[in-house]
């Protein structure tokens, strides 16, 4: 308990408290944006964040983060338009109950899910802070190390479908990571006798590129549509009595949400996946859901807004960020030399402590700003796209040259942004390119850290956590490779792709067969002829 007014001195600053209204509010601004989404906004922030105390840089990153998918709900809802990526599931429910002139009890219901999976998660993370402390110290350098390669393969294995072009990805994010002086004997790597290469690929130039130019680019080559908005009606407090009658649902969601969010790799995705189906079979009327089903509503909504605050954990215990968003906030702490990890829940439990508190006050400050704001914001889905592709595209290069007065740096972000443009057109990962960035120097420091201590390969995993660590990467390749291996014998479970080379492979095997029973044939009448006329 000593640790709460600690924490509280830390955010009792007016700084703090300006940063925390603008992430809270800007974020669900951002979200409410069909096409922008918090990783374009944190993006073109986090050059900013550089000259704040780690706090005040954080609490604004995480406001945006956290704040982002309460807003990404309104044009879901309203216009069947995701505002972020993990809202898609919500226009499943949503805007069913819009078109039946429900719209203000959809807001409802997905403001005061998102509020119960957000306090749920920052719940739990407070009682989970004691016992993360306890775990901490006995995370060595080879621990931290397996633990970073796990967090690679789960992104890998997330991308089911797609993992080979994932596991290219996150090579290459690996790769980018050994560019310049290598840590050890400040050996130059992969320069080729270029000065500007010497200083490495910056982890921010990258994430502008990927994240913000190519969402720029993408929408500088959309039109322009005419939105019509739907008249909401009723009470923005509904919502809450509604969800007391679903308590098991927005229960069970929120522990996917909380789950999901500590497994590096996973994310939003998942949890609303498993929570809209879990939330499906346990009811009562499953036919309703896709239709206008509050229960569905509730399920994606609950879940997606549980995974920021657990996001948090793999970041600050261990220093491995589960997702890019969290990538991007691992910056902030090594500008200001805090290093996240076994240390930090040592040595400055207070700032942990504080950062929770903060995202519970932002859950406060969301649900408010939004019960009074909403007819507000719904008009900022009108915004033209290629007006705003051109606002991200200023910000950007502002931020990439503001980091090092470099043209250069924007040079390759421009470089990076026509290749995020490229893979979103052609609808493949780019997170694994980032988090291979992240993980990739991770692993190599506390690979030559740990290799100073052992003499035999064995040795690597004869401690209880890295052996558990080692045993979880050997499943998990194991259970993959069976899983990709069974589904290609069987052809009904065989991807369009595989189908097709099936088929044609039948269709070469099949003709081989003709040619050859002909061949047969045609040698057995020759024969047949010889014998006649001799």
């Amino acid at each position: 308990m000593d640790m709460i007014p600690a924490a509280l001195e830390v955010l009792w600053r007016w700084d703090v408290a300006l940063a925390l209204l603008a992430g809270s509010i800007g974020g669900v601004a951002i979200g409410a944006i069909p096409g922008v989404g918090p990783a374009v906004a944190i993006a073109i922030l986090l050059p900013a964040t550089f000259s704040m105390d780690p706090i005040v840089g954080l609490t604004l990153l995480l406001g945006i983060y956290g704040s982002s998918m309460y807003g990404g709900a309104i044009p879901a809802i309203l216009i069947n338009t995701p505002g972020t990526a993990v809202n898609a599931l919500t226009t499943y429910d949503g805007y069913p109950m819009t078109q039946r002139g429900e719209a203000r009890r959809a807001l409802s219901l997905a403001y005061s899910a998102s509020f119960v999976g957000g306090i749920v998660s920052v719940v739990c993370l407070i009682f989970l802070s004691p016992v993360l402390a306890r775990i901490a110290p006995m995370f060595g350098s080879r621990e931290i190390f397996l633990a970073a390669l796990l967090g690679i393969i789960l992104v890998v294995v997330a991308h089911r479908g797609q993992m080979l072009i994932a596991a290219a990805l996150a090579g290459f994010g690996i790769f980018l990571s050994t560019v310049g002086l290598e840590p050890a004997a400040y050996t130059r790597r992969y320069t080729f006798e270029q000065s500007w290469l010497a200083g490495g690929v910056d982890l921010i130039v990258v994430v502008l590129g990927l994240f913000a130019l190519s969402q720029a680019f993408v929408l500088m080559t959309m039109d322009d549509e005419k939105i019509r908005l739907p008249r909401a009606r009723g009470s923005l407090l509904q919502g809450f009595r509604e969800l007391a009658r679903h308590p098991r649902v927005a229960a069970v969601s929120s522990g996917f949400g909380v789950l999901m969010g500590m497994i590096p790799g996973v994310g939003e995705f998942t949890a609303q996946f498993m929570s809209y189906t879990s939330a499906r079979k346990l009811s009562k009327t499953p036919q309703s859901f896709g239709n206008g089903s509050s229960e569905g509503l509730i399920a994606s909504e609950t879940a997606n807004n549980a995974v920021p605050a657990a996001a948090m954990i793999p970041l600050l215990a261990l220093g491995i960020p589960g997702e890019a968003l969290t990538a991007m906030m691992l910056s902030v702490f090594y500008v200001h030399n805090v290093v996240p990890g076994p240390g930090l829940f040592q040595n400055d439990m207070p700032f942990v402590v504080a950062l929770y508190i903060a995202l519970l006050v932002l859950n406060l400050l969301v649900l408010v700003f939004l019960l009074i704001s909403t007819g507000w914001l719904v008009h900022l889905t009108r915004i033209p796209n290629r007006f705003l592709g051109m606002c991200i595209l200023l910000l950007s290069f502002v931020g990439v040259f503001s980091i090092r007065n470099s043209a250069v740096d924007c040079l390759i972000a421009g470089a990076f942004g026509l290749l995020g443009f490229v893979l979103k057109r052609l609808n493949l990962p780019i997170v694994p390119i980032i988090l291979g960035m992240v993980l990739g120097g991770i692993m190599e420091v506390k690979l030559r850290t740990s290799l100073a201590r052992i003499r035999e390969p064995l040795d690597f995993i004869d401690r209880p956590i890295a052996f558990i660590l080692f045993c979880m990467i050997v499943v998990i390749l194991g259970s993959t490779l069976w899983r990709v291996w069974r589904d290609w014998r069987k052809p009904d479970r065989r991807t369009p792709q595989k189908k097709a080379v099936h088929q044609f492979n039948k269709r070469i095997a099949g003709r081989t067969a003709r040619h050859f029973d002909n061949r047969v044939k045609k040698q057995r009448r020759r024969r047949f002829y010889d014998h006649v006329g001799s």
